[in-house]
């Protein structure tokens, strides 16, 4: 047997013994239990902040074209690909033809009633359907409103589309991933729309704790370009920052091409050494202890400048040893230290099994499936199970029953088209 197929197999059988979801613990509400967010938005960069905001107890009702989001429809599965089932999580879904007059009005009322209104539409297409800061906060003033754009107002590019591979370009990532000589890269994961939803989550909290202070909403905008291009030039403006510049933009020892996981006898490890008490274990490790008093190793600020001469050392040690040899050693030293794993390897993790992060979770249509749970740790708890990802308009019934619509009115609009229920 393969050992890919061993993983795999361990990691099956692990799962089948973990917690099953969803929670229905009532004691457990979250600290955003009685918030609640209307969710317009689609794709990742703002389903990843409404996910955050329903994880910690808001309720997030997600407002659906009819046919709904197309990630939905992303990835293997019958009617839920694996990445809705990942970030729909706690999110009631409503769907509604917002082209219609009676569906915009129905938006409007739904607006009245929220907390939070969340989109990563462009600006027109906004303002079209209500969903505006001006029309939406008229209607309540006491709504945040965020919006999630690909680029800032007021630019040049504030009109133009973007999803996360161009701001990985336009941002200076995806040349920055190229080595010398080579052509530039993408990260391997939506990582720009994520930085943004991590970005919006954090500001609608803010907000929503000046409400509570002032009792006045607020107007958030979170453009992926400006917000991604913060979160890399934090280490990488580096010698630009200064004017005049007073060295190139990149910060040496994460550029270093040799800054990789590191080959040992029988596989792969990454490995940190950062500070003096480090660097003197390895020295000493490799027989070398007179090197922590060599002038280009002494201090922080000159091991940086000799980085590339430092992890060919580390590179050499490494492989003259298995992953196993060097974690003992490594561990020893305080050194941080990891194997390098595939995502099955991930899976079976004896770590993330003991703290629970993957969870076996039913799904009522989908069956059973494999759930990465909220990795925050709240005093006051967090409920990652409260509802399981929706079918397209599964709660439209509920919610329009909530805002006064009488059955005999649901009905009407679900005939003619501008509702959709699951059903």
């Amino acid at each position: 047997m393969s050992r890919h197929a061993t993983t795999l197999g361990t990691a099956r059988s692990r799962l089948a013994e973990a917690p099953r979801g969803p929670c229905q613990d009532p004691e457990v509400t979250g600290p955003l239990h009685g918030i609640r967010v209307l969710d317009l938005t689609t794709v990742f960069s703002g389903p990843y902040a409404t996910l955050m905001l329903a994880d910690l107890g808001a309720d997030v009702v997600k407002v659906e074209v009819p046919g709904g989001d197309i990630v939905r429809r992303i990835g293997p599965g019958a009617t839920m690909g694996p990445l809705f089932l990942a970030i729909g999580r706690n999110k009631r879904s409503v769907s509604l033809d917002l082209k219609h007059d009676e569906g915009r009005a129905l938006l409007g009322r739904l607006i009245d009633s929220a907390d939070v209104l969340m989109h990563n539409m462009r600006p027109a297409a906004a303002q079209r359907i209500g969903a505006d800061p001006a029309t939406a906060r008229a209607r309540n003033p006491r709504l945040v409103h965020c919006a999630i754009s690909g680029f800032g107002a007021g630019g040049p590019y504030e009109d133009l589309p973007a999803y996360d591979d161009v701001i990985q370009a336009a941002s200076g990532m995806a040349a920055l991933q190229a080595q010398k000589g080579d052509p530039p890269t993408y990260v391997r994961t939506v990582v720009a729309d994520k930085t943004a939803g991590l970005f919006a989550f954090g500001a609608v909290c803010a907000a929503l704790v000046q409400r509570d202070r002032t009792g006045e909403g607020a107007t958030i905008e979170v453009p992926m370009y400006e917000a991604f291009t913060s979160f890399l030039l934090m280490e990488h403006l580096y010698g630009l920052t200064y004017d005049p510049p007073l060295g190139e933009a990149g910060y040496e020892r994460v550029t270093s091409p040799d800054r990789r996981p590191f080959r040992t006898a029988d596989g792969w490890i990454g490995v940190v050494f950062y500070n003096e008490a480090h660097w003197r274990g390895f020295f000493e490790l490799i027989g070398r202890p007179e090197l922590i008093t060599d002038p280009r190793f002494a201090e922080h600020r000159a091991r940086i400048a000799h980085t590339d001469v430092l992890y060919a050392m580390v590179a050499d040690a490494m492989a003259q040893r298995t992953t196993a040899e060097c974690l003992e050693l490594l561990r020893e030293l305080d050194v941080p230290a990891m194997p390098v794993q595939s995502i099955d390897e991930v899976l079976a993790d004896p770590h993330l099994a003991a703290v629970g992060l993957f969870v076996a979770e039913d799904h009522p249509t989908e069956g059973r499936y494999t759930k990465v749970r909220n990795p925050i740790v709240f005093s006051t708890g967090v409920d990652d199970g409260r509802v399981a990802p929706a079918a397209v308009g599964q709660h439209t019934r509920e919610v329009l029953s909530e805002l006064g619509c009488s059955e005999t009115e649901i009905r009407r609009l679900v005939d003619e088209g501008v509702a959709q229920t699951a059903d």
